[in-house]
């Protein structure tokens, strides 16, 4: 008996016995179509105006601005304090944090010093300082990746091949040899 006549009662057996694994085999395999049930659909009501806004609406007036339109402080205070933008001028407009804010901004120009207070306090977010536990962890500080060419070293070397007519490439470029440390001399 050839070596195809033996396995085909098995695959005749197992195409027969996939559809009981479950329901959702032919599902699955894509032979079933699921198409929506038309009775489930929910059907919404047609948008309509308020009885009491249809009156209240202005009219239009030809030249006039856009209502909609804000001028470049009142942009600015609605990104500032959103909820004080539509709010009746007065002292009890929001929050005390917000009339703060606002007082602050109302005075006029930043300090002539803000890019200096401002790089300030973005260096100390850059290098935070580490706990204890990370200077016992990490105790080896490893070097930035690549190698670090020595600038003095290299210009005289360039200025060196440039006076004797020799070309860039000529000579080894210096690099910085970085102190091995260990600890405790045992790494």
């Amino acid at each position: 008996m050839s070596k195809h006549l033996r396995l085909a009662p098995l695959a005749l057996g197992l195409a027969l016995a996939l559809p009981a694994c479950g329901g959702g085999t032919s599902r699955f395999l894509g032979l079933t179509r699921d198409a929506p049930d038309e009775f489930v659909v929910v059907t919404r009501a047609p948008l309509s105006m308020p009885p009491d806004m249809a009156g209240a609406l202005p009219t239009p007036r030809p030249g006039a601005g856009r209502p909609m339109d804000r001028s470049a402080r009142e942009a600015a205070e609605a990104t500032l304090a959103p909820g004080t933008a539509l709010a009746p001028a007065g002292p009890s407009r929001g929050s005390s944090g917000e009339n703060a804010l606002l007082s602050q901004v109302q005075r006029g120009a930043a300090p002539p010093d803000i890019r200096r207070r401002v790089d300030e306090e973005s260096s100390r977010l850059d290098a935070p300082e580490r706990s204890v536990t990370d200077r016992l962890m990490f105790w080896r500080d490893t070097p930035p990746p690549g190698t670090a060419v020595d600038a003095t070293r290299e210009n005289a070397r360039l200025r060196e091949n440039a006076a004797l007519g020799r070309e860039v490439t000529n000579g080894d470029t210096p690099i910085i040899q970085r102190p091995r440390r260990s600890f405790l001399g045992i790494f």
